[in-house]
């Protein structure tokens, strides 16, 4: 009896240790600052800010305990229906800039027209071309911080909406 006493206590500190383990294989990343850091649009050299919408955001506590916030906000162009629309020319490159390390390791733009027809924008090395079509384009970029070696885990992800007025 005290042999599987002894077994059952070694195996469930075993499993303990596993999961201490496993937490603590992304302890190394955690992101500085109370909220995602702030996208710039640049255009011939203009820089337009953007809004920050939706995001989910790890931070450091004290005792170095990994928290989060999670802010739930509305689509870009309920966001942006008070704020004028960048003016630029059919066709320009539109560059995305973000000033933070590390820099996010996935990404995602979505168009949305007004009449919220909405399509994926391929953006390569940060930058997009706005369309030939004259109108007002709502922009949805999302962002991500995924973990290195669990693919299936978000240190923390943004969204930043912004509007394109094609002249």
């Amino acid at each position: 009896m005290k042999k599987l006493t002894f077994l059952g206590v070694l195996f469930i500190a075993l499993i303990l240790g596993a999961c201490g383990a496993s937490n603590d294989k992304s302890a190394g990343t955690i992101l500085s600052g109370n909220k995602p850091p702030n996208v710039v649009v640049k255009i011939n050299g203009e820089k337009y800010e953007t809004v920050l919408g939706t995001y989910c955001w790890e931070i450091s506590s004290t005792g170095g305990k990994k928290t989060g916030e999670c802010v739930d906000t509305a689509g870009p162009v309920d966001l942006l229906k008070d704020k004028e629309p960048i003016q630029i020319k059919a066709g320009e490159e539109v560059t995305l800039n973000m000033d933070y390390t590390p820099k996010p390791n996935k990404m995602h733009l979505s168009q949305v027209k007004s009449d919220n027809d909405e399509m994926e924008i391929e953006v390569k090395n940060n930058q997009f071309t706005a369309p030939n079509e004259k109108g007002i384009y709502f922009y949805s970029y999302g962002v991500w911080w995924m973990d290195e070696e669990d693919k299936d885990l978000s240190h923390g992800d943004a969204f930043y909406a912004f509007s394109l007025e094609v002249k």
